[in-house]
């Protein structure tokens, strides 16, 4: 009985054992895996910024109003001024463009300037941008009714915020300082606008 154990193990032995020929070495192998980005700026609507409107009545980030626009005295054109911040990224080098539609605040009924000696017809504003390491001021006169932009070249890829602030000096006019400002409603559309150089 022992001899027939034997025998039993050593055919168990025999089925269960790999001959080391069979044995292969492990197989490495590359996969090259890729993929692309397309360059892709964008820019979120706009945030006023709590505690920096002065004279200023915030409808929305993207539409802000004078609250007081004339000194109820003189009639000329009282301070007021605004911060906004826009959350933005831009993936590549490429440039920030401020442009003012109408180069100042003009009135929005599209009456063209009325024979008024001594009253100003329009009114300039200052507008400065602040994005990543670049910074940039556009400065509208309200000379002549047509748009006026300022381009800022940013060469690198940015995250963060654009912060916009806009300024109406105290007695701002198109016919001299402190110039009473003819009746009406007045306006202007101010354009931020991120694309490749």
């Amino acid at each position: 009985m022992s001899r027939r154990i034997a025998q039993l193990v050593t055919i168990l032995l025999a089925f269960g054992a790999v001959p080391a020929a069979a044995q292969q070495a492990p197989v490495a192998r590359t996969i090259t895996v890729t993929g692309s980005t397309p360059q892709v700026c964008t820019l979120a609507g706009g945030d006023l910024q709590t505690g920096q409107l002065v004279n200023f009545n915030g409808i929305s980030g993207d539409t802000l109003q004078v609250t007081q626009l004339l000194d109820q005295q003189t009639l000329a054109a009282r301070p007021a001024s605004a911060t906004v911040s826009f959350a933005a990224v831009c993936n590549y080098p490429h440039q920030i463009r401020l442009e003012s539609e109408n180069n100042g605040l003009w009135p929005t009924d599209g009456r063209q300037a009325v024979n008024a000696p001594g009253f100003a017809t329009a009114l300039p504003y200052d507008a400065s941008l602040t994005w990543g390491n670049a910074s940039g001021q556009l400065q509208t006169d309200a000379r002549v009714r047509s748009s006026r932009s300022q381009r800022i070249d940013v060469n690198q890829a940015t995250a963060g915020t654009v912060t916009l602030r806009l300024a109406i000096l105290a007695g701002a006019s198109n016919n001299g300082v402190n110039a009473p400002v003819l009746a009406g409603v007045y306006g202007d559309t101010l354009r931020i606008t991120l694309e490749p150089r």
